[in-house]
């Protein structure tokens, strides 16, 4: 069972364990974008080593989330990820390709 501490001192790790465990809850929109943006659940779910946190978002209208950083097939890829610490589970909100108009070339600070 995961704790209220261990969401806020170390939310990444909250985040790659509710996916290891399956703990995801993929929402309207993310279903709704993926197909779109040509970006597959798979593609998110084998990136879990390159994730970096680099923006938070503690009080998020609903749950805390935080941008996630992530590289597929040498591509990069931001995620919005809210979390559930009571119910132990994350809710992927969003998968985007960042632009570069955007993004600084490290894709993760905003110009």
């Amino acid at each position: 069972m995961a704790n209220r501490g261990e969401t806020l001192n170390d939310p990444l790790r909250f985040i790659k364990r509710c996916l290891a465990e399956g703990k995801v809850l993929w929402t309207y929109h993310v279903n709704m974008r993926l197909r779109g943006r040509y970006i597959s659940r798979e593609q998110i779910l084998d990136a879990i080593d390159s994730f970096e946190i680099i923006e938070e978002y503690p009080k998020d209208k609903y749950l805390p989330s935080y941008l996630i950083y992530a590289e597929s097939g040498g591509s990069p890829i931001h995620l919005l990820v809210a979390v559930d610490v009571p119910n132990v589970n994350i809710r992927i909100v969003t998968a985007y390709h960042p632009s570069s108009e955007e993004w600084e070339k490290d894709y993760r600070r905003r110009r």
